[in-house]
């Protein structure tokens, strides 16, 4: 049985590690990490929210004390209410990554599983995620369908 727990402050570190390890497996390694230095006070302030809009579930790594063998995070987001989601809540599901040697456990599922669960008893209605090619049959099994939806991104200069 695998043991999935919410992360807390203590696990910041990791967390920013198992998203760089998400992130190289996505884009190709980056070696630049400047960006942990910025973005840990923010994840550690989240994480020590526990009635807040985001989450973050882990599985310890069994071979190394101290390490997290997986993770899934998500957060809550608020948009005008329509027929089908009249109260307006999304959740969105990013960040699932699993160490490389600890692959093929079943981890990832079971943190994501642990993320749904998380929404399901916030009155989540839907849920959103962009899938990998290879993360996508995970995410199929667990309900999720392929959307097409026309998006678009602008990322503000020096941000």
């Amino acid at each position: 049985m695998t043991l999935v727990r919410r992360a807390g402050v203590a696990d910041a570190e990791e967390v920013l590690r198992l998203r760089q390890v998400m992130i190289d497996s996505v884009h190709g390694t980056d070696p630049s990490t400047d960006w942990h230095t910025l973005s840990l006070p923010t994840l550690k302030g989240r994480l020590a929210e526990p009635d807040g809009d985001f989450a973050a579930f882990v599985v310890d790594h069994p071979g190394r004390p101290g390490a997290l063998a997986s993770l899934a995070a998500g957060t809550i987001e608020y948009r005008i209410g329509r027929a089908e989601n009249p109260h307006g809540r999304v959740g969105h599901v990013f960040s699932v990554a699993t160490d490389p040697d600890a692959r093929r456990r079943g981890y990832a599922r079971a943190c994501v599983e642990a993320l749904l669960d998380w929404f399901r008893g916030r009155d989540v209605p839907q849920v959103d995620l962009s899938a990998s090619a290879e993360a996508e049959p995970l995410y199929a099994s667990l309900g999720f369908v392929r959307k097409t939806a026309p998006s678009m991104r602008l990322t503000f200069p020096g941000a």
